[in-house]
């Protein structure tokens, strides 16, 4: 994991309340943050998400934080 550059932790609404995660990947460099976030989506999924599908991406310092004990 590359700290200089952060990234992301990349989860998938099931249904409800309910969700998956499906992976961390680092930050591309270069790009503002929301389009940072959706290219860590594809980079998650190999391919371009389904307007169905719904996705929460957090920064890996902040899931770090919320599942530090």
């Amino acid at each position: 994991m590359s700290q200089s550059r952060g990234g992301y932790v990349v989860l998938q609404r099931l249904r409800g309340d309910d969700w998956r995660v499906l992976g961390d990947v680092d930050r591309q460099p270069g790009m503002p943050a929301r389009k940072a976030r959706a290219q860590a989506v594809r980079d998650v999924l190999g391919r371009e998400p389904t307007r169905q599908e719904v996705f929460a991406v957090l920064p890996r310092s902040e899931w770090k934080l919320a599942v530090d004990h």
